[in-house]
């Protein structure tokens, strides 16, 4: 649920909604009101109203009784200015195509959202990926390769900021993965990318470059995962990080980035 401190400028039945929203996931397509209260915190009298009201403006479909409720066309409808907008990514897909091939992994652009990293673009070259990123799918902040990267290139205020939400939401997995959070900051300052050796899944390596500064006030991070079966997370570290180093660097200079 949205926490904020007090400002009289706040909207607080927007954010709800908004949270209503943010509940559905892609292994969890199809949601009841008793599942927004108890993600949301909220009473079941107040989710009931939200729903009804995004029902009504096409952000939700209802199905059956009781009551289950689907994302509606309006959400898929919000979301294509934004990435229509992001000429980042018509830019960087023919780049990140080649790194994929090359890595026999996915390469991907990936934004922050609240308390998640959230694909926005991605190219695709192994189909033996147990997870397959696809545009609007989340990677978490502290246990990706991507997550740690976008953390450890911000600026300290707003490190602290996220940092500190991340440990109010799930306190024990911020005691598991921030340690390594010093690892990437040193490897990104060092190397120019962070990588994540099975952290986040047991199957897989993940290595993470971020632009040099934001660009259209976001800060972009690209993103490769490959199988951790293909060889020693080492060499592959080796191969990959730097080229995915040289990819940030040319988007940049295609994007006319000082």
């Amino acid at each position: 649920m949205t926490t904020r401190d007090p400002d009289r400028e706040f909207t607080t039945t927007l954010a709800r909604g908004i949270d209503i929203l943010a509940c559905f996931r892609a292994d969890r397509p199809v949601l009841a009101n008793k599942d927004f209260a108890q993600q949301t915190g909220l009473s079941r009298s107040t989710v009931a109203r939200l729903t009804h009201t995004l029902v009504e403006l096409g952000f939700l479909q209802r199905e059956g009784e009781p009551a289950r409720y689907r994302l509606g066309a309006s959400a898929l409808a919000l979301s294509y200015p934004l990435l229509a907008s992001m000429q980042i990514r018509q830019l960087a897909r023919p780049l990140m195509k080649q790194l994929a091939d090359h890595a026999r992994g996915a390469v991907s652009l990936v934004v922050r959202d609240r308390l998640q990293m959230v694909y926005v673009e991605t190219a695709r070259s192994n189909e033996a990926l147990q997870t397959r990123p696809d545009i609007g799918a989340s990677l978490p902040l502290l246990s990706s390769a991507a997550g740690k990267a976008w953390l450890a290139r911000v600026s300290d205020e707003e490190r602290a900021t996220v940092l500190n939400q991340l440990r109010v939401a799930d306190p024990q997995h911020y005691e598991t993965h921030f340690p390594s959070l010093a690892v990437a900051r040193r490897d990104l300052e060092r190397k120019g990318y962070c990588g994540n050796n099975q952290e986040w899944r047991p199957d897989a390596y993940g290595f993470a470059a971020p632009l040099g500064r934001s660009y259209q006030s976001l800060l972009y991070v690209f993103n490769c995962g490959v199988p951790a079966g293909d060889g020693p997370y080492g060499e592959r570290a080796t191969d990959i990080g730097p080229r995915l180093v040289s990819l940030a660097r040319e988007t940049e200079r295609l994007l006319g980035l000082p």
